[in-house]
């Protein structure tokens, strides 16, 4: 793909299934870098954690102390902020939704080995509540090979071309909306191993999800949800701080 100019039979693919992937869009040194960096921030983060954040960014499942996520790092890191504002990564994402482009919100997945947990089947557009539901798409980087025994996201193609459905939070778990296992078990998700580098890009109403980490490595990547000039969210299921708001496109 000559310049990450995206072909027309991969739009035609990202307008039936709802999701993208493509490989290679950053290298292996600007990967270690945001590895790195993630290292750094983690140690600063896991020190300064409160008893209540500890029940939302640790994960259950392991027997020392790990982060299940960093957020908003298009807006708190400088690595990050490059990353979300590369000209590879935006050209694709233009070439999808549109110009004017800026991340609402962005967040570090780490899933370690040995407990990274389940993701349960989701929507973008039900948390976002974006005022066009074409407007967002989240880009999902790499940063170590997602697999399927490691975690890597599935989807359920073509419900990018369906409804918002309703979605619940569990007891206890305010922020993990979701779709009741009755409804999700009516749709088949399909794998989406990207390598490292790799970018899965998918639309605001396509239902994905990912499983724990079942191997022996980790399975961390980067989502930065880009929103076109024309869409905000509107009306969010969860508070969104517009103070980190990142413009990487005009």
């Amino acid at each position: 793909m000559s310049d990450f100019q995206l072909t027309e039979q991969q739009l035609a693919e990202y307008r039936e299934t709802g999701h993208l992937t493509v490989e290679d869009v950053f290298s292996s040194d600007e990967v270690a870098a945001a590895l790195r960096d993630i290292d750094d921030w983690s140690r600063e983060f896991l020190a300064s954690l409160t008893d209540e954040q500890r029940v939302w960014y640790l994960e259950r499942g392991t027997q020392t102390p790990a982060l299940r996520k960093l957020d908003n790092p298009a807006f708190q890191r400088p690595v990050f902020r490059q990353m979300a504002s590369h000209p590879r990564l935006l050209k694709c994402v233009e070439q999808l939704i549109g110009p004017g482009l800026r991340v609402w919100f962005s967040q570090v997945f780490m899933k370690p080995p040995g407990g990274g947990g389940p993701k349960p089947v989701h929507q973008d557009n039900f948390y976002f509540g974006p005022s066009d539901l074409d407007g967002v798409i989240t880009a999902w980087l790499a940063l170590d090979d997602a697999t399927t025994e490691n975690g890597c996201l599935y989807y359920a193609d073509g419900t990018n071309n369906g409804p918002v459905l309703d979605h619940f939070a569990p007891e206890g778990e305010p922020f993990n909306l979701q779709i009741p296992a009755e409804v999700a078990s009516q749709y088949e998700m399909t794998p989406a191993p990207v390598m490292s580098g790799g970018v899965s890009f998918h639309h605001g109403n396509t239902l994905h999800q990912s499983s724990d980490n079942r191997s022996d490595r980790p399975r961390r990547a980067v989502a930065f949800h880009y929103v076109n000039a024309k869409t905000d969210f509107a009306n969010p299921a969860l508070k969104y701080d517009l103070d980190v708001i990142v413009e990487v496109a005009p």
